[in-house]
């Protein structure tokens, strides 16, 4: 098996693709790409999912658009126990602090990036050593109108105490299926934001992330059929 060439011409190849990878282990794929792997992610939290991606052929990276923008499709790697249940929850994208005036959830890197994700679940305890984590069965997921309309409930909230200068008490128990946190490799990482006199103010980065209960969700959904 060799690394792909070029990004998937279609959901069907990209679909294709991820068959070709399910029930291998992350080492083995990083053996495949002549890549190391490391003992632990807690300094590698994006390395297995650099490494899907690359076997995937996305090409988007950390862009604000799908990772498959030919296809306006978003990859997803979802680590999950061995009952299937989420272990962590989800980053989305960044979350814009400043010029947020007048944003809707129409046109939010958020809907962009969520209006068709391809989930890939990956067999990752925590007591299971990185090379040992092994892919699972994709599934490409559209949201519903209800799953939608939950999204855009928390962003709009979310985003209007953004605007009103709250940013400092937004915590990860606001929103329903969405929260906004941190986002940075360390607490150094810094940048504008809006206070509550409207005034700029140097804040930490933050993120868009789904809910656990959200991602179990989707996965009853698609393999229970519930």
């Amino acid at each position: 098996m060799q690394l792909p060439q070029h990004p998937p011409a279609s959901i069907e190849e990209l679909l294709e693709r991820t068959r070709q990878l399910a029930g291998l282990t992350l080492g083995e794929l990083a053996d495949l790409a002549g890549f190391a792997t490391p003992e632990n992610l807690q300094r590698h939290k994006g390395w297995s999912g650099q490494l899907l991606e690359l076997w995937l052929g996305a090409e988007a990276g950390s862009k604000p658009e799908q990772d498959f923008p030919q296809l306006g499709v978003e990859l997803k790697t979802l680590p999950v126990n061995e009952q299937g249940k989420p272990l962590e929850t989800t980053y989305v994208c960044y979350a814009p602090l400043v010029n947020i005036a007048g944003m809707s959830w129409e046109h939010s890197n958020v809907r962009n990036k969520l209006s068709c994700v391809c989930w890939l679940p990956i067999l990752a305890s925590r007591t299971i050593a990185p090379a040992e984590r092994r892919v699972g069965s994709a599934f490409v997921w559209q949201p519903d109108q209800n799953e939608e309309a939950a999204l855009r409930q928390d962003w709009e909230e979310i985003m209007e105490l953004l605007a009103l200068g709250k940013i400092e008490s937004v915590t990860a128990r606001h929103g329903e299926v969405l929260q906004l946190r941190p986002k940075a490799a360390d607490g150094k990482a810094l940048t504008d934001a809006i206070g509550e006199q409207g005034q700029r103010i140097r804040t930490r980065p933050r993120g868009f992330y789904l809910k656990k209960h959200f991602t179990q969700q989707i996965l009853d959904k698609v393999f229970n059929d519930v």
